[in-house]
């Protein structure tokens, strides 16, 4: 049967449109990039390297996008990203360098700027400001400093505070994680005190072992202890995160398997949510929670898992409901030690896991909370031993943001 030319081309329109259709529908949409800080190469080096993913809209599956990048030093532990994502930050152990990437649409990273602590960091934060940056290490004393930020550099030393206990004032105290609330009144730092809690040595003090500072920002970028702080925070603290309505901050104790959940008052002066403790899985390492303030993951190292929460709009309690999917679909690769929630959409959970050499990625469910592993995790890494992770959305996606 032969066609006139009219119908030869509506049927070469339809075939086309009905292909374009089938590719759409195939096509990847990076919804995030993903940046792991690690050591160089599968078998390791001493150079730190940060290997960037892009996170699929659809299926929160990872693919690499670019060569990994020298972190500026070595032993990268900490990543912190900027308010805009316009500029990533890593601190790294081995040189006590912090340094300054910039992000490019995209997601290459070009290093512009460091500087070198005074003390062996442990972990960064930024302020979503923009204003400064916060790095939390050393031992003899622990201490906290804190860097102006301009344009993303890295600038002057604004302030640095030293980690005592009040009546035990030699103690070894060990700062582990730092953050900064959203609204940038207050920062948070947890530590442990090295002389009251010292598996396989000496100890030398009768203090409570775990504890969580709390301080005040002034807009100069000072810092004031709150009333009452530090506070205790279990046994060996390991992360500390705030929620984005400004009201709550949770702390994982990695030697209890314990999420500790305090009630930000005013004056940043914390309580305790009368309920709490909340169980978690083995060694607890890294804390999170999704834009929305819905929603807690908990990255359980020695139980190669994650926990998920729901948070109690009214009183911050968590509750493990965000579990109930059971225990296959909340399992990582061999030990995860940093933990995010996706920020573009706070659709995906990935995990950094260190002696897996890989990420791990779970898909919220935005009703319930509870997850599923997405699309072909876990995902390799070519970097050795990834210590952190971070997160910036991709071109123009909704950003979820939640409003007190």
């Amino acid at each position: 049967m032969k066609f006139s030319k009219l119908s030869q081309l509506a049927l070469v329109s339809v075939f086309g449109l009905l292909v374009a259709t089938v590719l759409s529908g195939c096509m990847i949409v990076t919804i995030d990039y993903v940046y792991v800080a690690g050591a160089a190469g599968t078998s390791g080096g001493s150079t730190g390297q940060i290997e960037p993913f892009a996170a699929d809209s659809q299926t929160g599956a990872l693919r690499p996008i670019h060569t990994a990048v020298d972190s500026g030093g070595s032993k990268p532990v900490s990543l912190a990203a900027s308010s805009d994502y316009q500029d990533l930050y890593v601190a790294n152990q081995g040189n006590n360098s912090i340094v300054h990437f910039t992000i490019a649409s995209d997601g290459s990273l070009t290093k512009k700027d460091s500087v070198t602590a005074a003390f062996t960091p442990n972990a960064i934060a930024v302020s979503t400001s923009g204003q400064y940056l916060y790095a939390v290490g050393g031992s003899n004393p622990g201490q906290l400093a804190v860097y102006s930020l301009s344009s993303g550099a890295i600038g002057n030393l604004v302030a640095t505070v030293n980690l005592t206990l009040p009546g035990y004032t030699s103690d070894v105290i060990i700062p582990t994680g730092v953050n900064v609330l959203p609204n940038n009144g207050a920062v948070f730092v947890c530590a442990y005190d090295q002389s009251a809690y010292n598996p396989g040595g000496t100890v030398t003090s009768a203090a409570n072992p775990g504890w969580l500072y709390s301080f005040s920002v002034g807009s100069n970028g000072a810092l004031t202890p709150a009333a009452g702080s530090p506070y205790q925070a279990g046994v060996k603290p390991s992360d500390v995160a705030s929620d984005a309505t400004n009201r709550f901050v949770y702390v994982t104790d990695f030697a209890s398997n314990q999420l500790i959940g305090y009630l930000i008052r005013p004056g940043e002066v914390l309580n305790f949510m009368v309920n709490g403790p909340f169980r978690t899985g083995y060694e607890p390492a890294s804390v999170t929670i999704d834009p929305r303030a819905m929603y807690i993951y908990v990255a359980n190292e020695l139980q190669n898992s994650i926990t998920g929460y729901v948070i109690a709009t009214k009183t911050g309690t968590p509750s493990v409901t965000a579990s109930t999917t059971g225990g296959a679909a909340l399992g990582t690769d061999s030990q995860p030690v940093s933990v995010l929630v996706d920020p573009a959409l706070g659709r995906f959970v990935y995990t950094a896991n260190y002696l897996g050499n890989s990420i791990s990625g779970f898909q919220i469910d935005p009703n319930t909370g509870t997850v599923t592993q997405t699309q072909a995790t876990p995902y390799p890494t070519t970097i050795a031993n990834p210590a952190a992770i971070a997160a910036v959305p991709h071109g123009n996606h909704a950003i979820q943001i939640t409003y007190p």
